[in-house]
C-alpha cells in the first residue's frame, strides 16, 4: 500500500458500501473495515483490507472514518456507543457519515467531534448501487469548508458530483430533497408503466418513445427497464426508502411544510412493506398498480 495516503476505515459494508469501500482500496489506501456481518467484509479482506471487531477500533487505526450503516440508531451507536468512534479515534482524524440520517443527529456528531478537535461531515449520497459500483455517486456535503477541503480526494474516489451544501446538516437536509423528488417520480415512472399495460402497449417501445421526450430521468432511464422485466432485485431498499421519507416528513413538519406527494408514496411504499416487500428495490412500488 501507499504509505502517503491516509489509512481509511470504513463501517457499513452493504449494497453500496462494500463498492465504495473498493474503490478505496483500490486506489491505494490502507483499508480498515467493520460491518455487523463479518461475510460481507470477506472479498474486501481477501484483498488486503484489515478486519476489526468494533467501530471504535476501525477508528483507532485510520486518518479518516467512513460510514454508511442503515437507520439513525445505527449512526448514533457506531459514533457515539461505548465501541464507537468518538471513544477511540486518532487526533486530527476526519469523520465522514453518508448514511442518509437525521439533520440534527449530524449537527450532534459535529459539535461532539469537534469537542476532540476532530473534523466531523454528513456526506450522504444519491446513485445507488450502479452509482457505487461506477464510482460515480452524487455527495451531498455538510459541514466546515477546511474540513470538506481535506476530504475531498477521499470523496472522489466514490463520487464525481460533490457539492458543499452549507454547515454541519446540510448534507442530509440536500439528501432529502432528492428523495422527496425520487419518491414522487417513481410514483409517476410506475403509474405510466401501469397504463401502458393495461392499454395492451409494449412497454419497452412506451419506454423508448417517452425516454427520449419530458418524462426522461434516472428514474424511468433506471427503474423503467427493471420494472419491464419483472426484477426487483434491490439497488437501494424499500425499508431504506421507508426510512428515508419518515425523516423527511418529519423535517418537513418541524418547518410547517406540507408535501402531500411524499406522503402518498410513504403510505404506499409501508402498504407493500407489510405485504413483505420491504428488502425489495424502491421499483418493486410497481407491484402496487400491477395487481
Amino acid at each position: 500500500m501507499n504509505a502517503k495516503l491516509p489509512a481509511v476505515g470504513f463501517i457499513g459494508l452493504g449494497i453500496m458500501g462494500r463498492s465504495m469501500a473498493g474503490h478505496l482500496l483500490a486506489a491505494g489506501h490502507d483499508l480498515h473495515v467493520y460491518n455487523r456481518s463479518r461475510e460481507k467484509a470477506e472479498d474486501l479482506v481477501a484483498k488486503g483490507a484489515t478486519w476489526h471487531d468494533t467501530p471504535g477500533k476501525v477508528a483507532a487505526h485510520a486518518d479518516v472514518v467512513v460510514t454508511i450503516v442503515g437507520y439513525p440508531h445505527d449512526v448514533e451507536e457506531v459514533y457515539l456507543g461505548a465501541n464507537g468512534i468518538l471513544a477511540q479515534v486518532r487526533a486530527g482524524a476526519i469523520l465522514i457519515d453518508m448514511t442518509t440520517s437525521s439533520p440534527a443527529l449530524a449537527a450532534r456528531i459535529s459539535a461532539k467531534a469537534a469537542e476532540r478537535g476532530i473534523m466531523a461531515l454528513d456526506a450522504p449520497v444519491s446513485g445507488g448501487d450502479i452509482g457505487a459500483r461506477e464510482g460515480k455517486l452524487a455527495i451531498m456535503v455538510g459541514g466546515d469548508s477546511a474540513a470538506f477541503a481535506a476530504a475531498l480526494p477521499i470523496l472522489q474516489r466514490m463520487g464525481t458530483n460533490i457539492v458543499l451544501q452549507g454547515g454541519p446538516g446540510a448534507g442530509q437536509h440536500a439528501k432529502m430533497c432528492n428523495q422527496i423528488v425520487i419518491a414522487s417520480t417513481i410514483m409517476g415512472v410506475c403509474e405510466g408503466l401501469a397504463y401502458a399495460k393495461h392499454a395492451g402497449l409494449d412497454a419497452e417501445s412506451v419506454l423508448q418513445s417517452i425516454g427520449g421526450g419530458a418524462a426522461s430521468g434516472t428514474q424511468l432511464r433506471v427503474m423503467g427497464p427493471r420494472i419491464i422485466k419483472g426484477d426487483y432485485a434491490p439497488g437501494f431498499f424499500m425499508e431504506h426508502f421507508i426510512k428515508d421519507m419518515s425523516i423527511a416528513l418529519a423535517e418537513a413538519e418541524r418547518m410547517q411544510l406540507n408535501l402531500p406527494g411524499l406522503a402518498l408514496a410513504k403510505k404506499l411504499y409501508e402498504q407493500l412493506k407489510a405485504q413483505g416487500y420491504g428488502r425489495s428495490g424502491t421499483q418493486a412500488l410497481f407491484k402496487y398498480y400491477d395487481k
